[in-house]
């Protein structure tokens, strides 16, 4: 306050560039680490930080009539409008979608759901199938699903004449995927066994069997790639994930369509692409930057190899929607939380400078 007081009354203009850098930029944005939020405090900062909060009456700060900023007058007056504000705020206060608040809601309940099913006794049944037994039932489910490792040797020696950067991507690929292959395989025949009581249960296979029970992923299993999933569909996930870099080897040839999500390290995948379009033009890799074209067709339409850099597939948006026709972001439609991306054409190129009109969104492994 002492701050807004001394710019405000010692200039005849109100320097609103110097307060947006103290405010936004040293006394909250100093404890701000995260780029992107920084970004979403200055976007806040520029919509209350103007001249219009000062000559327009009851300046609004939100689309919704409750916030505003009130004319002069006393304290008690400011805690009465600060009494009528209220008790929960709704997403628009905040220039948000209402599916914000659905978001927020879904990730309360599965926390709380999570919570109750980590209080629930562990105990065997006397009537009906009992936890052991449905246990060993999904185990042995999820041990006739799992493909079995890639043969890398094999994968090694296909492409031994291969010396581009996604030669060493595939190969360090499979390495990871044969390692947690072997590591769900060998975790249920021990579980199996543990549970039988051939073997002692350590804590691993102890926590092993709860999250089987509760249909949850094990800890010991998301050390290859971070997941929300629930079993069942982790399992479905996991095999497409294999699938693709055992066709990948077996062929000997790049997919035409890349599917991000797949990787168990992408940022590697993406250096690598970098690096091809590097030695392709002859350039530094440090020179080169992203080019994203969306695609305009479906996926089945995409029969080739783009020139320069890779098609890919597997993104979602959160928070917003996809006008396939106009090709720019939307906002959602009600009650849809994520939507799917159509395939994006990663194409390297040279640095330069920013382009106006184009929204630089962050992208993350998972939600």
């Amino acid at each position: 306050m002492n701050l807004l007081d001394i710019y405000l009354q010692s200039y005849p203009e109100t320097p609103w560039d110097a307060l947006k850098y103290l405010i936004a930029g040293v006394s909250y944005g100093g404890h701000v680490t995260d780029d992107w939020d920084r970004r979403l405090l200055l976007t806040y900062i520029n919509d209350f930080f103007c001249d219009q909060c000062l000559e327009e009456p009851y300046y609004k700060l939100s689309s919704l009539p409750t916030y505003y900023i009130p004319k002069d007058g006393s304290i008690q007056s400011y805690r009465d409008l600060i009494d009528r504000l209220p008790a929960a705020d709704k997403p628009d206060a905040f220039g948000q979608h209402n599916n914000a608040d659905i978001a927020s809601q879904i990730r309360e309940t599965r926390t709380l759901l999570d919570t109750l099913l980590s209080l629930q006794p562990q105990v065997s049944v006397t009537q009906g199938q009992s936890s052991e037994d449905k246990v060993l039932d999904l185990a042995a489910d999820v041990l006739k699903q799992i493909p079995e490792p890639i043969d890398l040797q094999a994968a090694a020696n296909l492409l031994v004449d291969d010396s581009s950067a996604l030669k060493v991507v595939l190969l360090q690929e499979i390495d990871r995927y044969n390692v947690l292959l072997k590591t769900i395989r060998s975790s249920l025949v021990d579980l199996e066994r543990g549970i039988k009581g051939l073997v002692v249960m350590s804590s691993d296979l102890d926590q092993v069997f709860i999250c089987i029970l509760e249909a949850r992923v094990p800890p010991l299993w998301e050390k290859a790639y971070p997941s929300l999933k629930p079993l069942a569909s982790w399992t479905r996930d996991l095999i497409l994930r294999v699938k693709q870099f055992s066709t990948w080897a077996e062929s000997a040839h790049p997919p035409v369509l890349f599917w991000l999500s797949a990787f168990t390290f992408p940022t590697g995948f993406l250096t690598a692409v970098l690096q091809t379009g590097a030695r392709q033009n002859n350039v530094s890799v440090d020179q080169l930057s992203w080019e994203f074209h969306v695609s305009t067709v479906d996926d089945a339409n995409i029969t080739t190899q783009p020139k320069d850099g890779v098609w890919v597939k597997g993104l979602f948006l959160e928070g917003a929607g996809w006008d396939k026709k106009s090709s720019c972001l939307i906002e959602p439609n009600p009650m849809q939380l994520s939507c799917a991306m159509p395939s994006i054409h990663f194409k390297p190129v040279e640095s330069k400078k920013k382009v106006k009109g184009i929204y630089q969104a962050p992208c993350y492994y998972y939600p």
